[in-house]
């Protein structure tokens, strides 16, 4: 297997089990993965939520751990990558108003390259207009989103364990469904991992 170079974008209070566990399981099977936030640099942290279902009528919150960014936002060449992560939580509501977010968002898009989109990930997805004609899930209080922005909905199971892959975009609705994500996302990156 060749390493591959993997772009993650994030921001404070992103969901805590969504940026660490992708990080580390990609960190796992060899690739180097560079954790970004508009604004920071390396060295400094994002803060994160933890998010969890507890019978609510939506996610509670729950402060999580800081998050150690690895790359400078602002020098980050998206053609020098991969593959692009976009963890959910709250970060991509505002990440999303960052025009160099959406650029870097387009560039992957238009590139072909492999997008793993979690949670409210998505919502930057529709933001830089790459949805369009596409079937993808997300946290279900994205779906208005998704679909007003001209993606077909695909619904996620009751467990939130399922991820859904289009061409180079894998989504799925929540961290329960890491083994899925990461898996799609692996296969699209072309990683073999040898038994």
């Amino acid at each position: 297997m060749s390493a591959k170079k993997i772009l993650m974008l994030v921001g404070d209070f992103v969901e805590d089990y969504e940026v660490m566990v992708p990080f580390q399981m990609l960190l796992m099977v060899g690739h180097e993965v560079h954790a970004v936030c508009p604004d920071k640099k390396a060295g400094e942290t994002v803060a994160t939520a933890i998010h969890d279902f507890e019978g609510h009528q939506t996610y509670s919150e729950k402060p999580g751990h800081n998050f150690l960014l690895n790359e400078d936002f602002a020098t980050v060449d998206p053609a020098a990558y991969d593959g692009l992560v976009i963890p959910g939580g709250r970060a991509p509501e505002y990440i999303r108003l960052n025009p160099r977010v959406l650029e870097i968002v387009r560039h992957f898009a238009n590139a072909n390259k492999p997008i793993a989109a979690v949670c409210h990930g998505p919502q930057i997805l529709v933001a830089a207009g790459v949805v369009k004609g596409k079937s993808c899930t997300a946290y279900p209080a994205v779906r208005p989103d998704l679909e007003v922005a001209g993606a077909t909905w695909v619904n996620p199971n009751e467990t939130f364990s399922s991820a859904h892959v289009d061409g180079n975009l894998v989504t799925s609705p929540a961290w329960p469904s890491h083994p899925a994500l990461i898996a799609e996302f692996l296969k699209l990156l072309g990683t073999k991992i040898e038994p």
